[in-house]
């Protein structure tokens, strides 16, 4: 490996670790001449704990009558947890999930895609196992509770042979899902 490229890719590494560690949450009233008002989501980045809260903090700034509910997902997953916690308030609330043509939903994204209550996918859906820093075990949610991704999955109607998929693919790997597999998990 070249000196240039190695400075290259320590520079990447650098900026990745020193990114932001908040998913980028963004909540806005759009007026649309045809769909008439839409209250729009965007989340993108990596979820991490307190993103719950500024998705709540969002809705709450937004009350009011909308014609529809749209999410906008461009996310590279991150924490679990927090994604359950987004999703159940995103189904609680009537939202739709739409994942566009430049869009990426990975790793505990798949499980915003999951709460929508119509699902669009025109970008890339991709699964792997979560990573846990500390170890597989660090995270794992007890079964039945609250924050139990096979709990949740069932609350979605999504089939548990996601999460089988999801659990067989190391969290170093990524495998996208076909438009057949999007249907048969119910996430189009």
């Amino acid at each position: 490996m070249s000196r240039t490229t190695l400075q290259a890719a320590v520079f990447c590494l650098a900026a990745l670790c020193s990114a932001a560690t908040f998913a980028k949450v963004e909540v806005q009233p759009v007026q649309h001449t045809k769909a008439g008002r839409i209250l729009a989501v965007q989340i993108s980045e990596d979820i991490a704990p307190g993103d719950y809260e500024a998705l709540m903090k969002g809705l709450r700034a937004n009350a009011g009558k909308f014609d529809r509910k749209l999410v906008l997902l461009d996310n590279i997953g991150g924490s679990v947890t927090e994604a359950i916690r987004m999703g159940r308030l995103l189904r609680e609330t009537g939202f739709d999930v739409m994942v566009p043509t430049d869009g990426v939903c990975q790793g505990s994204c798949v499980y915003l895609l999951a709460a929508g209550r119509n699902k669009t996918v025109r970008g890339y859906v991709g699964l792997h196992r979560p990573y846990f820093p500390h170890g597989d075990s660090a995270q794992v949610a007890p079964v039945g509770s609250r924050y139990s991704p096979t709990a949740y999955l069932r609350e979605m109607n999504v089939p548990l042979s996601l999460l089988d998929e999801m659990n067989s693919i190391e969290p170093t790997r990524m495998r996208v899902l076909t438009n057949d597999e999007l249907a048969k998990y119910r996430l189009n």
